[in-house]
């Protein structure tokens, strides 16, 4: 018997087929998923399965990304945005996609405008207390990210399901979620 037919014939020769179909198939998926984010999102987003909704961003529908201290920033590339989602600088200056600062009609540059955590956000647009209690971290797009829960002391979600403690601390429950990518390579 040849090499090539025992490979065909063989329970190894199938297992090893089995399981190149199924590494194909996997990566396949994940190709179409990153292809396509709008279906991606059917997942919520990468790192996240659950059923929690995403916290309110100043974007709207866009995901929840955040920066380290829990302040939005564009889901695409990491600027930060204002509280109505504009770019701005580290000073909170508007800024232009080049990062140059805007001003006036006189050329002035322009007042600092609001840059709310998003966490602080929600607290303030839903009336209750909130807290970031906990984090988790999850491989995406070749990077670790952070997901953290937003918190408050709530029997159902941003989404009306039933809130689930998560990683919430002091009786609170889960009540949006939002990340932050860290530079870390996984």
């Amino acid at each position: 018997m040849t090499d090539a037919v025992a490979a065909g014939a063989s329970r190894r020769g199938f297992l090893a087929r089995v399981g190149g179909a199924l590494v194909a198939a996997m990566t396949g998926s994940a190709l179409l998923a990153a292809a396509r984010p709008d279906e991606a999102e059917a997942f919520h987003f990468c790192g996240h399965t659950y059923t929690t909704g995403s916290c309110p961003h100043p974007l709207g529908r866009a995901l929840p990304r955040v920066d380290a201290r829990g302040y939005p920033v564009r889901p695409r590339d990491g600027k930060p945005v204002d509280d109505r989602g504009r770019l701005v600088d580290a000073q909170r200056r508007l800024v232009d996609e080049r990062g140059v600062p805007l001003g006036d009609t006189e050329g002035d540059p322009l007042p600092a405008v609001e840059r709310t955590s998003v966490c602080e956000a929600v607290s303030e647009r839903f009336g209750f207390e909130t807290a970031v209690d906990g984090s988790w971290y999850r491989c995406c797009n070749g990077r670790v990210r952070k997901l953290m829960d937003c918190c408050a002391r709530r029997s159902t979600r941003i989404n009306g399901d039933r809130a689930l403690p998560g990683y919430c601390y002091s009786g609170r429950k889960v009540f949006c979620v939002m990340y932050y990518d860290t530079k870390v390579p996984c």
